[in-house]
């Protein structure tokens, strides 16, 4: 027949469930195990990343809640409480990379004889982020394609030796760089960093369903600056609410990982690219980032050995 798009013989309806025939149960069984075929042939199939034992992304919904500083305290948090452990850090805001001025570099990444890019190390963490291979200053004006074409290289075309934990920073929101880094590579746990505030909740919410969506164990929730203490006179004030982040782990029966205190420290040595996990180790906030990875340890799926 003049037209026809498809041979007749690819359109085989002889092995089809009759769905007239079966109960509404029954019925919706076979809706949704075909459903369930048709997205596995369309995801990608995950790959690990050379060298990484294990990757653990620090995520939140929204902007401003401190998402980056905690993703470096942890980093440098998991190396403290277990020396032997190799830890990583990889700054996937490719729009805002922050990372290279919170860790104190500077400078492009040597490439070796494999091309591949070698990540810049200090504190004893290995470095990569967009923020290298940028100037400081230099806006990035990209298209989703060349973003996700940056996160690929980010990923895949970094030398990074031998890695226990690799720790991801991800950009704010559920957009295209959390499904990708979600699809493609396996991912041991989430950490979700939210404020108490009910506008900074909404979002914590949304970062949590769309990882359970794509099957990342989403391993707790950190409340970060939960409460604010005077200098002068030690009152305490929680200026973003009190408990939001406990309530919401709650309702989506998740733990808490930690509290960290709204302290102009943890500003001023992130700025300063002192991260108060390395400049103030004795610090009460410092011991607060020092649990929150000892508890995210305890959550992940395998330990690495």
């Amino acid at each position: 027949m003049a037209g026809r798009l498809f041979p007749l013989k690819l359109l085989n309806y002889s092995k089809a469930p009759n769905l007239k025939k079966m109960s509404s149960d029954a019925k919706d069984a076979v809706l949704k195990d075909k459903r369930s075929k048709i997205m596995a042939r369309g995801l990608p199939k995950q790959t690990p990343i050379e060298g990484v034992k294990q990757v653990l992304v620090v995520a939140s919904g929204k902007g401003g809640v401190g998402k980056s500083t905690t993703a470096v305290n942890i980093a440098l948090a998991l190396a403290a409480n277990d020396s032997t452990k190799a830890v990583g850090l990889l700054d996937a805001d490719v729009y805002g990379p922050s990372i290279p001025k919170m860790m104190n570099l500077k400078g492009s990444p040597e490439v070796t004889p494999k091309n591949l890019m070698r990540p810049l190390v200090n504190y004893g963490i290995a470095c990569m982020s967009m923020g290298f291979l940028i100037e400081e200053t230099a806006p990035i004006v990209w298209r989703g394609l060349m973003v996700m074409s940056a996160i690929e290289k980010l990923l895949r075309q970094v030398d990074w030796n031998h890695l226990d934990y690799l720790v991801i920073d991800m950009p704010p929101g559920t957009g295209d760089v959390q499904l990708s880094v979600s699809q493609n590579i396996p991912v041991a746990g989430a950490v979700i960093v939210s404020t108490p505030q009910d506008i900074a909740l909404l979002d914590a919410r949304r970062g949590t369903e769309m990882f359970r969506k794509v099957n990342v164990p989403v391993l707790g929730l950190v409340q970060n600056m939960s409460i604010f203490q005077c200098p002068k006179c030690k009152h305490e004030t929680h200026i973003f609410g009190a408990d939001g982040v406990k309530n919401l782990a709650s309702d989506l029966g998740l733990d808490i990982l930690g509290d960290v205190p709204l302290h102009v420290h943890i500003r001023e040595t992130s700025d300063a690219g002192k991260p108060i996990v390395v400049s103030q180790p004795q610090s009460n906030v410092a011991q607060a980032y020092l649990k929150i990875a000892a508890e995210i340890v305890k959550r992940l799926p395998h330990s690495p050995t």
